[in-house]
């Protein structure tokens, strides 16, 4: 009975999604794009803004270009750089006090997935004043056109300039959840390479990993459209293709430039097809032990593919077909393996290990329980997991060498 109503329920919801048009971003893409902010702007009347993001690319002064183009277009910046590596509701809470007493018009999240996604519940509640961001968890809790929103993500990445999702956490809880509606996708996304030429090795390796992750989980799962297919496909290629290259040779533009298309190809494929239990565990770890979550889904990730055995052969064999991993004369099975494989040799040409050592056992049952509740049933996965199969793959990532 439990298997028969998540499938129901992920069969409505396919079915609504296809009746609800989910809008595809602006985008603007390019050495310098950033540039091109002010015009959108000056076109909508906006001359007031909140500017989010973190410490880290405040003190890089990497926004600085970008604030001088507004300015000399007289456009107000106002700045919220808190934003932490999981963000938080009270980040939340921070930057929309910001956003109420200089009464902005519009919001730019300026870095990788944490101010974007910040950014996104910003704005939902600047239009459901009397929500909570607890209140919003789950799907569709907002439905109200939120206020003008570009994104300009700084990594590729976790590829929410492009989807209708945002992570929070609520330290307090130690929990960290997904808010998801079509009215969070931006409404511009802007993909200048130059802002990612300095991205630090582990950062390149880890957000690379996390547009994998996206584009895998979202090309294994029931709910795919033609489209979210062939977003899923060229996405997993692109990352084969240059995520060691930008990792080895950080200033490769055309292999940064692909990367950040790959990151958005996997989160407009994402927003339409989901994830699935890789992110519900994931963010587990990002809640109970603030692990960055690019750097759990990669580790994650062999793990869950390894587990759901036979119910993805089918759709891992093809993508090993199509990325040169295996040839045709190959059993499916072999194929599937070989993609499983090259995933493990691209995490350890990376220097990403194969478990979480923060893992403690005591925190095990409360991990299983949120990631469940996480996953099910909104998650349309391969396969349904029973409490021991979330049990198994915990106590693995424990292990030491266990891939």
């Amino acid at each position: 009975m439990r298997v028969l109503y998540y499938r129901s329920y992920q069969k409505i919801l396919k079915l609504v999604s296809k009746l609800m048009p989910i809008k595809e971003p602006q985008l603007i893409e390019g050495s310098n794009a950033v540039f091109e902010i002010a015009g959108v702007l000056k076109a909508k009347n906006i001359n007031n803004v909140l500017l989010v993001t973190d410490n880290a690319l405040f003190k890089l002064k990497l926004m600085q270009p970008l604030m001088e183009a507004l300015e000399s277009a007289n456009i107000k910046v106002h700045v919220y750089k808190d934003v932490t590596a999981n963000p938080t509701v009270d980040n939340v809470e921070a930057a929309l006090a910001i956003y109420k007493a200089y009464t902005c018009q519009g919001i730019i999240a300026f870095g990788g997935g944490s101010p974007i996604d910040c950014a996104k519940i910003v704005g939902a509640r600047v239009v459901r004043p009397k929500k909570s961001v607890q209140a919003m968890r789950g799907l569709l809790k907002i439905r109200k056109k939120t206020p003008f929103f570009i994104a300009v993500p700084t990594t590729a990445g976790t590829g929410s300039e492009a989807t209708l999702a945002a992570v929070i956490s609520n330290p307090s809880t130690q929990d960290k959840f997904p808010i998801n509606d079509h009215v969070l996708v931006p409404d511009v996304a802007v993909l200048d390479v130059e802002l990612i030429l300095n991205l630090p090795p582990f950062l390149t390796a880890t957000t690379g990993m996390d547009v994998l992750t996206h584009a895998v989980e979202a090309y294994i799962g029931k709910s795919n459209t033609k489209k979210t297919l062939r977003w899923s496909e060229e996405a997993i290629k692109l990352v084969f293709a240059y995520l060691l290259r930008s990792y080895q040779n950080p200033q490769d533009k055309e292999a940064r430039q692909n990367m950040l298309k790959a990151s958005y190809y996997a989160g407009a494929a994402f927003t339409r097809a989901y994830v699935g239990y890789v992110h519900a565990i994931a963010h587990t770890f990002g809640g109970f032990y603030q692990v960055p979550h690019g750097y759990a889904n990669a580790v994650v990730l062999p793990h869950v593919l390894t587990h759901y055995g036979k119910h993805v052969v089918k759709p891992l064999s093809k993508l090993a077909l199509q990325n040169d991993l295996c040839n045709a004369s190959m059993t499916s099975e072999v194929c599937a393996q070989r993609f499983i494989e090259a995933i493990q040799q691209l995490n350890k040409a990376m220097n990403i290990p194969t478990t979480i050592d923060k893992i403690q056992s005591k925190d095990i049952p409360n991990m299983v329980e949120k990631a469940m509740s996480e996953g099910n049933p909104l998650y349309p996965v391969p396969k349904i997991w029973k409490q021991k199969d979330f049990e198994r793959i915990y106590y693995k990532l424990q292990e030491k060498n266990t891939i």
